[in-house]
């Protein structure tokens, strides 16, 4: 990866709707280059994919939680089901599998509390590999800019 790739990596995680005209003016190459040069990136897998980025409230989900998840027993065949059923429940916007005292982080959102409770009770305590559960309320989710320092 060289600084023209640093650059266009660094312009799409500014702004993924770009055009290629802008991103080519903007770092002074023609716009045939960047075309190339983003598929080859895709394709190395420095970019996964390209994602609107949603206001969940404005959508109806007022609350969301990180919830961090133990389970009864650390084994590969526990963590890859818990893992793969999930991803797919309703409202989990991002799983974390972690090394410390929890083993999964939830990021969750739901339309208020009763609904996240919900969640709780009819997913995470009704699953048989879970074997303790710790909600926390998020009031504030500023993104960070880390991937910008980490171009450079």
């Amino acid at each position: 990866m060289d600084e023209i790739d640093k650059a266009l990596l660094k312009a799409v995680v500014a702004n993924a709707r770009i055009s290629g005209s802008a991103l080519a003016a903007s770092i002074g190459i023609a716009e045939s280059t960047v075309s190339l040069r983003l598929k080859r990136l895709t394709e190395a897998g420095y970019i996964r994919g390209y994602h609107a980025d949603l206001d969940v409230a404005a959508i109806g989900s007022t609350i969301q939680a990180l919830i961090a998840v133990r389970l009864g027993r650390l084994v590969r065949e526990d963590a890859e089901a818990f893992r793969r059923t999930a991803v797919g429940w309703p409202g989990v916007l991002a799983l974390f599998h972690m090394g410390g005292a929890d083993d999964y982080l939830l990021h969750v959102a739901a339309r208020n509390a009763p609904d996240l409770r919900d969640f709780v009770l009819r997913y995470l305590a009704a699953h048989p590999a879970v074997a303790h559960t710790e909600t926390n309320i998020i009031f504030e989710h500023v993104p960070g800019e880390g991937l910008g320092h980490l171009l450079a």
